[in-house]
């Protein structure tokens, strides 16, 4: 059975943070005592965010700020590029919540911009549709992106849904992002995949999380894994990095976030970690969601990523909120897609919540790094 902790106590505080612009209010958990399971709806065995996360309350991204059909903004990969701040989304959209499953979404993947991180202008056309697919294409869709910038040339990687099996796929995209050329796509079935921001040992390097269902008794039990290439096609020397059983706070499937930063400790990485229980009701669109995702973090070996120098025991980003806890499609669902190093050593974490919206957390470095290298 997994150790699953109770991190900071009962309860919460919150601050305005008046770095951004006094407008947006900021929760900071720093397990002070109160009432607050009267106020969200938290799943046991309880879990919490880290003392050093700041969640900024209001999404940065959702539906409301689409200028075409939208319905679930999350997933997005968010990077610093060329001056500004880019983000490449995932819209799930076509049903309500009344008219699912019966209607069957659509999958978009629209492109924001921003000067500052926290108010984003979403482009009029989407980078891809596939409303726009023929019955005998063999893609049928494309999500869940994540960004690299790599020799100031951004990439995606991305899940590929396709009539045989999910790949995961990388892709060459232009300065607007209005364009993408994948390049590489795995064999089925994998995904969540995430490219390293500069060759290690001369070679490109990304994170995985192939999914073995037959080889794992038909459930999920899906780990963290690693591959080299030489060229960004061809990928191979595979590893074994992280196991569902070296998180104490998942007990069915873990997989990569955002794409690491280097530091000089290691490579800060964030992962997803799910934990399952069949008693959880209805928590969402859906009849039943049992499930709960929180963001980890780890350390990796600067010349050996394969390797995890350190990890935090206990979940960085846990749903907390409300529109994390009780609202949108699948309630209880955090999912980074993007981390990024500010000069200051501010970090924005980028998460999509409940599969609905796009959320922003932030926390310095030297925190982030202690949490991996702190004896617990």
């Amino acid at each position: 059975m997994n150790n699953f902790g109770t991190p900071y106590g009962a309860g919460f505080a919150c601050c305005y943070d008046q770095s951004y612009m006094g407008a947006r209010r900021a929760f900071v958990f720093e397990g002070v005592s109160g009432k607050r399971d009267e106020i969200m709806k938290l799943l046991q065995p309880e879990l919490r965010s880290a003392k050093c996360i700041t969640k900024i309350e209001k999404p940065v991204l959702t539906k409301d700020d689409i200028p075409y059909d939208a319905s679930l903004i999350f997933n997005a990969g968010v990077a610093k590029y060329k001056g500004r701040y880019v983000m490449v989304f995932r819209n799930d959209y076509g049903p309500t919540e009344e008219t699912y499953p019966a209607v069957r979404f659509k999958t978009s993947l629209g492109f924001a911009e921003s000067d500052d991180g926290i108010n984003w202008t979403v482009s009029e056309k989407t980078i891809f549709d596939n409303k726009n697919l023929l019955p005998e294409d063999e893609i049928r869709r494309l999500y869940d992106p994540r960004i690299t910038i790599i020799d100031n040339k951004p990439y995606l990687c991305m899940a590929m849904d396709t009539k045989h099996g999910v790949r995961g796929c990388i892709a060459e995209t232009d300065d607007n992002f209005e364009k993408i050329n994948i390049i590489s796509a795995s064999a089925p079935d994998n995904r969540n995949m995430v490219l390293f921001p500069e060759k290690i040992n001369g070679k490109y390097v990304r994170l995985e999380r192939p999914f073995p269902v037959y080889s794992r008794g038909g459930k999920d039990r899906f780990d963290l894994w690693l591959s080299n290439s030489p060229d960004l096609i061809f990928w191979g020397e595979t590893e074994l990095v992280l196991a569902v059983e070296d998180v104490p706070f998942a007990n069915d499937k873990i997989g990569p976030a955002a794409p690491p930063i280097k530091t000089d400790k290691g490579w800060l990485t964030v992962f997803h970690a799910v934990d399952k229980d069949e008693n959880r009701g209805k928590n969402g669109w859906e009849t039943a969601w049992k499930k709960r995702y929180c963001a980890g973090i780890m350390l990796l070996d600067l010349q050996d990523p394969s390797k995890v120098v350190g990890m935090s025991k206990l979940p960085l980003i846990a749903p907390e909120t409300y529109h994390e806890t009780e609202s949108g499609f699948r309630q209880h669902v955090i999912f980074p897609g993007g981390m990024i190093l500010e000069d200051n050593g501010e970090v924005k974490i980028y998460y999509g919540a409940s599969d609905t919206v796009e959320c922003l957390a932030t926390a310095k470095l030297d925190d982030l790094v202690a949490l991996c290298t702190e004896k617990r």
